[in-house]
């Protein structure tokens, strides 16, 4: 899900990091598709922690001693994820609260990333960043819409579509960052 620029991604020996937390996310997704009538609780917490790694693996992605190009961005959105995710994992009552405002700016945050990185026109495909980033910005606005309304079915079915395309995309970029021997 998130924008996924492989010209500013180097190559790091935690490859496999990523490739796990992609497929994490995938089976988070696909658990809160099947089973939405666990609640904001159990999804909140899972999606937390599973945001928590996903911070720390982008930390020391971007801190290894082969730090890929855009190393700011990976700690910028390490620290933003691993926020978000402390925040959710915090309190079940503060999370059914905010579990949809904090995954809409995390989601609009991503967006912006990927317009960003779309405008660097640095590979062949930067307008596919253009699509994701409206795709992202998108989703994060119905995530604003689903907290506004209270509507769990939508924030269910929302999550669980995102975080399984999100570990879809984290799982296949894992394969980029994987160095050549």
């Amino acid at each position: 899900m998130k924008s996924v620029d492989l010209s500013k991604m180097g190559q790091t020996r935690w490859w496999w990091l990523v490739l796990v937390v992609g497929i994490l996310l995938v089976i988070g997704g696909f658990a809160y598709w099947f089973w939405p009538a666990a609640g904001y609780a159990v999804a909140s917490q899972i999606f937390g922690w599973l945001l928590v790694l996903a911070g720390i693996v982008q930390l020391c992605v971007a801190a290894g001693p082969n730090s890929p190009k855009g190393w700011g961005w990976w700690i910028a959105g390490g620290v933003i994820d691993m926020f978000v995710g402390f925040m959710l994992v915090r309190s079940v009552i503060l999370s059914e609260a905010v579990f949809p405002y904090f995954l809409a700016f995390v989601f609009l945050y991503w967006g912006i990333e990927a317009f960003a990185g779309a405008s660097r026109r640095r590979n062949r495909y930067w307008w596919l960043n253009i699509i994701n980033g409206i795709l992202l910005v998108v989703i994060g606005f119905f995530f604003l819409e689903a907290g506004w309304t209270s509507d769990m079915y939508m924030v269910s079915f929302l999550a669980s579509i995102a975080f399984i395309y999100w570990g879809f995309t984290v799982a296949i970029a894992a394969y980029d960052l994987k160095p050549e021997r």
